[in-house]
């Protein structure tokens, strides 16, 4: 008597009929979040050269060009899910939609290095009312059965996005200026406004929760100090420094005392007792550890391709079409994998895949043939699409469905979270390394400016070029220097990827028993 209710469909059929041209709306939606973030890594090179080209921005000013949208996003992110839950999935898109294209009008005319990382932020406030609503929605117009299906072409989406934004950066700042590549969001988003409108269907939770701004702003500043201290310490090439340790240490302090706050708190900003699910916790920890490697080590391949290889920015965002296209080929597929062989094997699998192309990256020279970086690349895509695919179903499917946009939030506040510390600790691991392999070479500069000289390899070259030809010699070495502080960089973040593998092997599981999963759906039906 109970199969009849099991199988009894939940979503309307008006919204049924339309469900995939709902997830193209969403997929537009999230690709001008992910867009942004994949245009900005093929003109960061510009954006450090001095004006009119560029902005002048040194490299510690690129990573929080980066960071001010990632901190903002990750710290507003699970507050937002609850604010969609509350005030409607629908109108937080919507509303998400029209800051983060303010943001990126604002972003585009930034007359300083400050002002953009200030707009960087205003976008990250727009996109995290964005990124957890479109999961949320998915979540509530595909039938369980569907859900996997869909969110293995949504997250395809993230592959598409990866392969439309460094090309079309490219494009645009060969033929535009710097501004241009945050420009290009405002057509993108008045399109997906329009289409949200007329086709995706509005969602609430019954039971919402309610809003914590005392855990938002201990996570924001926390974060914000953390990431600050270690970036400071980077850009000194000092971890010694009486500011970097004082900084660091606020960082740390205010985020345990967020976490305090939050397990005495009875509507917190995260509910602690979801991490008491082993399954959910180790997901949601090998996320932040894989994009914690990933966002480090591809924050230096813009400089490797452009500043040692010579190629352009449309030519480097071209290189990048193999990590894309892997994951739009593989990412609608990862569950078939996942059926066959279990979450564990695939996902552990695939986490030692990604810590093997970025150990590859230790052995890239200035003349290794390309169409090595090429294989690298589309490895590092299959791989990502076999560990998104999985974690991302094991995630959303481990809390009720009223509470999709929390999930949603949870996962990517972790990814958000684990992508900024990769930036700022591997980021650091790389101005220090490169300091202390060009140091002994900036003798031929005044003294003065040896110090900002050695910050990054543009800054070096930006000097060098200033000399003439009494530069020269100061090229080669900023190479050979940049080189060194690469390979380290990809062995540290090979490191965390091997232990994200470990954590996935421990606690992930094999194969779904498909008992389990029809008790899963009766649970649902008769909460209805």
């Amino acid at each position: 008597m109970t199969s009849p209710a099991a199988t009894a469909p939940r979503i309307p059929e008006a919204v049924h009929r339309r469900r995939w041209a709902i997830l193209g709306v969403l997929m537009l939606s999230l690709l001008i979040v992910v867009l942004d973030n994949s245009i900005l890594n093929v003109a960061i090179k510009t954006i450090s050269t001095p004006a009119p080209t560029g902005l002048g921005a040194t490299q510690s000013e690129l990573e929080w060009a980066i960071n001010a949208y990632t901190l903002v996003f990750a710290g507003l992110l699970f507050s937002a899910g609850i604010l969609g839950d509350r005030l409607g999935r629908k109108k937080v898109l919507l509303g998400g939609l029209a800051v983060f294209g303010i943001g990126s009008a604002l972003a585009a005319f930034s007359g300083s290095p400050g002002e953009l990382i200030a707009f960087r932020a205003v976008m990250g406030l727009g996109a995290a009312f964005v990124m957890p609503a479109t999961l949320a929605v998915l979540m509530n117009v595909f039938e369980r059965d569907e859900q996997p299906k869909a969110i293995g072409i949504w997250a395809g989406g993230v592959g598409l996005a990866i392969a439309i934004g460094p090309i079309t950066g490219g494009l645009l700042l060969d033929h535009f200026w710097w501004g241009s590549v945050f420009l290009i969001n405002v057509p993108i988003v008045l399109l997906a406004l329009a289409l949200m409108l007329w086709l995706v269907p509005d969602s609430r939770d019954p039971n919402p929760g309610r809003i914590d701004p005392i855990g938002v702003v201990l996570s924001v500043v926390g974060l914000v100090l953390l990431v600050y201290g270690i970036i400071k310490g980077g850009q000194l090439a000092d971890f010694t420094d009486t500011t970097v340790l004082a900084t660091i240490a606020a960082g740390l302090a205010v985020l345990v005392a967020f976490v305090v706050f939050e397990k005495r708190s009875d509507h917190p900003s995260i509910d602690v007792t979801y991490f008491r699910n082993k399954v959910f916790s180790a997901a949601i920890g090998v996320i932040a550890l894989v994009f914690f490697a990933l966002m480090g080590v591809t924050f230096f391949s813009v400089f490797y391709t452009q500043s040692v290889r010579g190629y352009s920015p449309l030519e480097t965002g071209l290189l990048m079409l193999p990590l894309a296209a892997a994951q739009m080929i593989f990412a609608p597929r990862a569950r078939l994998v996942v059926d066959r062989f279990g979450n564990r094997a695939t996902t552990t699998g695939a986490m030692l895949l990604i810590a093997l192309t970025l150990a590859a990256f230790a052995m890239f020279e200035a003349d290794t043939p390309i169409w090595l970086l090429e294989v690298v690349f589309f490895l590092m895509g299959a791989a990502m699409a076999h560990i998104m695919t999985p974690l991302s179903v094991v995630i959303m499917q481990a809390l009720p469905r009223e509470k999709a946009g929390s999930a949603s939030a949870l996962s990517n506040t972790f990814r958000q979270v684990g992508g900024a510390l990769g930036i700022a600790v591997l980021g650091s691991v790389m101005s220090t390394a490169y300091r202390g392999g060009i140091e002994d070479r900036l003798t031929v500069l005044p003294e003065g400016v040896r110090h900002t000289a050695g910050e990054s390899i543009e800054a070096t070259l930006g000097f060098a070029d200033r000399l003439g030809p009494k530069g020269e010699s100061l090229v080669g070495a900023a190479h050979d220097a940049f080189l060194h502080s690469m390979h380290v960089t990809a062995l540290w973040g090979a490191g965390v990827a091997v232990l994200g593998a470990v954590v996935v092997a421990l606690f992930l599981p094999g194969r779904p028993a498909a008992p389990q999963e029809d008790e899963d759906k009766r649970e649902l039906v008769s909460t209805e």
